[in-house]
């Protein structure tokens, strides 16, 4: 178990991290008045594409995302932090993973209502 000063120090690092990414996104826009999303623009994927193929590749990346994003989250924190391993860990990768199998049809049929066109 970390010290409250180490985690409280934890927390305001990644607060500061995550404002100081975000004043600098703002300041960004300033500089560049009369063209605030060229960069954006720039960064942006490619336009989508419509139909079901689509939003089945745009669901289903997200819910990946989301689950790896999750697990990777999980096992770090649960390995390397508190030094839990074993039937946790395998709980940890299997548990969101069902959890991902059952709101995923309600996550696409929501997509699905929300990107059709009216």
């Amino acid at each position: 178990m970390l010290p409250v000063s180490l985690n409280i120090t934890l927390i305001l690092t990644g607060y500061l991290l995550v404002m100081g990414y975000l004043g600098l996104g703002l300041l960004m826009m300033r500089r560049h008045p009369t063209r605030p999303w060229t960069l954006a623009r720039r960064l942006a994927p490619a336009p989508a594409r419509r139909g079901w193929p689509a939003l089945v590749r745009q669901v289903a990346g997200t819910a990946l995302g989301g689950y790896m994003m999750l697990v990777a989250v999980a096992v770090g924190y649960y390995h390397g932090v508190a030094h839990l391993g074993g039937r946790f860990l395998s709980s940890a990768v299997t548990g969101p993973a069902l959890l991902v199998g059952i709101t995923l049809p309600a996550f696409f049929l929501t997509s699905w209502v929300t990107r059709r066109p009216r």
